[in-house]
């Protein structure tokens, strides 16, 4: 699944990032012991205790660049931990606008392996449900402090934990130098980036009682590749017992091929060796940032086009990371959550200057109206056959009975003057984050004030406490369904069954009995009375770039030309 491809495209549309206000002052109500020492966090303007920067690794920088993580370097004295981490090494993109950071830039640290942990103010001494969020960004872009978790933890009762891990090509490398020059089992892996979660869920077990979390009952959950990071770890050998449910958001289920990584692609390892022009390990782990990432460029965002998810056979299996949920032996089989929203690419597709146009040069607006529409629905069906349906009954086939498949429908933002968001981006990616968390202030003040008009906040309010209480109840017995609201049945054998989450102003909370497939996508479009052959191959051709190996036969039976 090539999201990345999709994603520059979205870079210009949100400001998650805005300058960091004052750190707050610390709290000694917050004082806590963890294995490395003593620790002082602060109470949030929602009420919640919470600590930040709390290091789960040692810092992977010098020796340590590519390899696995190392235990925390304990500490003397009383840690302040009121002041968020350096986000881990990136490159900057449009999303950082509202920092007056530029496109392009080298921002972040190598010293990032750092978590944050936010809590119910009376959760010291309970045994409380504890999630680990895992950030999105394409793996190679995204930081934990973007995401708020007071009100998800005092709404709910919960503990949340949202961690960092390398991204880009520090998260992901694989070659014989690195493997070479092992000094333990895990420095021969190429997911650096699934190692430091790892970490951070050891971390967890061992220390999260301390703050009121039961370390047995752990729920792993992320959007986007924090999803795809998710399913990483259910069919990682070395994540086995470090939670116990997970959830996955508009994540993916692919992986590349070791080969592929180290030489079959134009951004693999070898080829950026060579544009480095180091002729070891320690030349490699010694090259400066600013040359690594030259050696990614080809214009501005380039580097994303780097393998990531490698099946190295080490924190990966060596075989596609799909296969490995045909059999319960192959991955963890604990509960889990899997959904989409409904609109996923309208996120992607609404800042395409093929598909969207500029009224008086400032207001986007479709050029197709019927196309546009169409376009998303049959690309966010893929994401959704890919990321839900096809793993679901896999998962069931196999034997799994605890599946459970959720499709996020609220599209109800505001309009603009000529704009219209509620079509322009509909149910579109990553727009459910705010309801999970409950904290409304997400997409940059700009765009917040657009997305979540003042009147739809009750019935906003009311969608984001139910899904709260879903994910919540999930973590909590690993049925959804204990939320109190409409029964949500597990994925059956025999056909498919996702929640649909919307507000009561259309069609709000229920059970949908529905399973889709290629060759219900390939049906539908071929008989689409809507599009010209046209267009309905300019369908065909997107499918394509997302992924080659889904469109081969919608390729043929449409009658369309291969893309190259």
């Amino acid at each position: 699944m090539r999201i990345v491809a999709f994603l520059v495209l979205a870079l210009s549309l949100v400001a998650c990032s805005q300058k960091a206000p004052p750190a707050p002052l610390a709290d000694d109500a917050t004082r806590r012991m963890t294995a490395q020492g003593e620790i002082v966090g602060f109470t949030t303007a929602d009420g919640a205790h919470s600590w930040r920067a709390v290091p789960f690794a040692a810092p992977p920088v010098g020796d340590l660049r590519w390899r696995a993580p190392r235990p925390p370097v304990p500490w003397e004295g009383a840690r302040e931990a009121t002041r968020f981490a350096e986000r881990c090494m990136q490159l900057s993109n449009r999303l950082n606008a509202g920092e007056g950071i530029k496109p392009g830039k080298i921002i972040g640290s190598e010293d990032c392996l750092y978590l944050d942990i936010y809590a119910p103010p009376d959760a010291e001494g309970e045994d409380l449900p504890v999630m680990v969020w895992i950030h999105g960004g394409a793996n190679v872009w995204g930081r934990a402090s973007s995401y708020e978790g007071s009100r998800l933890a005092v709404n709910e009762n919960v503990i949340i934990v949202a961690v960092q891990y390398r991204v880009g090509p520090f998260g992901f490398f694989a070659h014989d130098y690195l493997r070479d020059t092992a000094e333990a089992p895990g420095d021969t892996a190429a997911n650096f980036a699934i190692l430091d979660l790892i970490a951070s869920l050891k971390w967890v077990q061992e220390n999260i009682a301390a703050f009121g979390g039961d370390p047995q009952n752990v729920t792993i959950f992320g959007e986007s590749a924090g999803g795809a990071n998710v399913a990483a770890l259910m069919a990682s050998p070395l994540a086995n017992g470090l939670y116990h449910r997970a959830i996955i958001q508009s994540g993916s289920f692919a992986s590349t091929p070791l080969e592929k990584a180290e030489s079959g692609h134009r951004n693999a390892s070898g080829n950026i060796i060579e544009r480095i022009g180091a002729a070891n390990a320690d030349a490699l782990r010694n090259v400066e940032p600013e040359d690594l990432f030259d050696a990614y460029r080809d214009g501005a965002f380039a580097f994303l086009d780097m393998p990531t998810m490698i099946a190295d056979g080490v924190s990966l299996p060596p075989y596609p990371l799909r296969e490995a949920f045909t059999s319960l032996d192959r991955f963890n089989a604990a509960p889990v959550m899997t959904g989409t929203n409904r609109d996923e690419m309208k996120f992607f597709y609404f800042g395409d200057p093929r598909f969207v146009k500029r009224k008086f040069f400032l207001f986007p607006v479709p050029r197709d109206r019927v196309f546009y529409n169409r376009l998303n629905h049959y690309m966010a069906r893929v994401w959704r056959i890919l990321s839900v349906d096809q793993p679901a009954v896999a998962m069931t086939v196999a034997g799994h009975d605890q599946v459970y498949a959720y499709r996020f429908d609220w599209d109800e933002s505001g309009k603009f003057l000529f704009s219209d968001f509620g079509e322009l981006v509909g149910a579109g990616h990553a727009v459910e984050i705010p309801f999970v968390f409950n904290h409304f202030e997400f997409f940059g003040k700009r765009y917040d004030r657009i997305f979540f008009e003042d009147k739809t906040f009750e019935t906003r309010e009311a969608l984001s406490r139910a899904m709260g209480a879903y994910w919540a109840a999930f973590a909590r017995t690993g049925e959804p369904g204990a939320a109190g609201g409409p029964d949500w049945a597990p994925w059956p054998q025999d056909g498919g069954a996702l929640m649909r989450f919307d507000s009561s102003a259309d069609g709000g909370v229920g059970l949908i009995e529905d399973v889709d497939s290629i060759e219900r996508l390939t049906h539908d479009l071929l008989s689409d009375a809507a599009l010209h052959q046209k267009e309905r191959c300019a369908i065909v051709a997107e499918i394509e770039i997302w992924d080659s190996a889904f469109a081969g036969p919608l390729v043929d039976a449409a009658g369309c030309a291969r893309s190259n």
